[in-house]
């Protein structure tokens, strides 16, 4: 039945208890009240108003079982639709419409948001690319003039242009990170795997902390769209660590587990910061990323220190 139709059919079933009294029971009305017949009245009134909102609370459960599921919908974990069992058409059409609303947002939201992070990614390669190519030659240039004028100036001024020359050879390092960083050319050159690796190079020359690996990636073949989000999900769970954690031992994994390419990057640092606190802008990142490759990004933390990041990308069955 519809909504409209049990409600009706409540109500109806009030006032014919009420009219059947009415007339097979001995009450008489006269004018004016009496003080019993008043309080009869008055007795039924309530009586009919609590039998109405008991029957209607049953009819309206269904609603508020539908607005608790809609609130605890979470945009960041696609998937979930609503399923209310034994109730009327109207409340069924309504969730059908509902789920329906959530395939098109979530579809329009990964197709969006993809199309985002390729621009963010082609626009990173672009400045990485002027970085190198334009900034670090100047730079570079700037170093062998430097060499050269400290070769035939004397004593005093040598000195002074060697640091200068090293101070040029800082930046043209920092220039060169910043470009890495920006966009790894070995992901595009030799793959995930070496990606890795030099990343947690590059994180193990942090004072005080040691990285291990454990990448067995050999035989998986995964998109290129794939790879990076899963390097960018690394890099910023080792930045995090290596900024805020105070970690002294750091795990990299990546291996392809139960149908999924999993990757697991696990501290032993302070942990994560209150749960009531927002998430940064850093974790917001990582489950955009995952969002739009259809993985699962899982973030734990352990009472006593330590904290796991763990992503969980589906392989298509069968060969590419």
């Amino acid at each position: 039945m519809s909504l409209f139709t049990r409600v009706l059919l409540a109500n109806a079933v009030v006032l014919a208890i009420a009219t059947l009294l009415l007339l097979f029971s001995p009450i008489e009305i006269s004018y004016p009240v009496t003080d019993t017949q008043a309080v009869i009245l008055i007795a039924g009134f309530v009586a009919s108003v609590i039998l109405n909102m008991l029957l209607l609370r049953e009819v309206i459960a269904p609603l508020r079982r539908l607005t608790a599921t809609m609130r605890s919908v979470e945009p960041l974990q696609p998937g979930r639709r609503l399923a209310i069992r034994g109730t009327d058409t109207d409340v069924a059409a309504l969730t059908e419409a509902f789920n329906d609303m959530l395939d098109r947002l979530e579809s329009e939201r990964r197709e969006s948001g993809r199309q985002a992070l390729l621009a963010q990614e082609a626009e990173r390669q672009r400045i990485a690319r002027e970085l190198h190519d334009e900034v670090g030659q100047v730079l570079t240039g700037v170093v062998l003039e430097l060499e050269h004028a400290s070769q035939r100036s004397g004593e005093a001024d040598a000195a002074h242009l060697a640091a200068a020359r090293e101070a040029v050879r800082r930046s043209l390092d920092d220039v060169r990170r910043i470009a890495r960083e920006l966009r790894p050319e070995v992901l595009d050159d030799l793959g995930l795997q070496s990606a890795l690796r030099s990343l947690c190079t590059a994180a193990a020359a942090h004072d005080g902390m040691r990285v291990e690996r454990d990448l067995e990636l050999d035989g998986v073949a995964v998109s290129p769209e794939v790879e990076l989000v899963v390097y960018r999900v690394a890099q910023e769970s080792l930045t995090n660590v290596m900024r805020h954690a105070g970690a002294s031992q750091v795990l990299v994994s990546l291996r392809h587990v139960a149908g999924a390419l999993r990757l697991i990057v696990r501290d032993d640092g302070r942990g994560l910061p209150d749960e009531r606190e927002p998430a940064g802008a850093g974790i917001a990142g990582m489950q955009e990323r995952a969002l739009h490759i259809g993985a699962r990004l899982t973030i734990s933390s352990e009472p006593s220190g330590g904290t796991e990041v763990r992503l969980d990308v589906p392989l298509p069955e069968g060969p590419p």
